[in-house]
């Protein structure tokens, strides 16, 4: 599936259309500036996998703090079958600055 911008997200989160949010940051972060999304880091994903086995079939869209480890659950999460996965281009970070505006 191709990625998404944040103009997409922010659309998509206002009118609460139904997908998996997952944050992919380290907890910190997530405590520190959050969309209200499921905190997972990155490096906990592979342990986590059967908490997301209900969403395989499901729309899962991914971010981080810049897009690069929300593109690497992608990739990881693709690998291991769950097909309709979507990376936030240029995450919290666009985002917030897109709100800015």
């Amino acid at each position: 599936m191709e990625d998404i911008t944040v103009g997409e997200l922010k659309a998509r989160l206002s009118r609460n259309e139904e997908f998996l949010f997952l944050d992919v940051r380290e907890e910190y972060e997530y405590e520190d500036d959050n969309l209200g999304a499921l905190n997972i880091p990155l490096g906990e994903l592979p342990d986590k996998l059967d908490e997301l086995e209900a969403y395989k079939g499901k729309e899962i869209i991914i971010h981080c703090r810049s897009g690069a480890r929300s593109g690497n659950a992608k990739n990881f999460l693709m690998a291991k079958g769950f097909e309709k996965v979507r990376n936030v281009l240029g995450g919290i970070l666009a985002y917030r600055s897109l709100e800015e505006e």
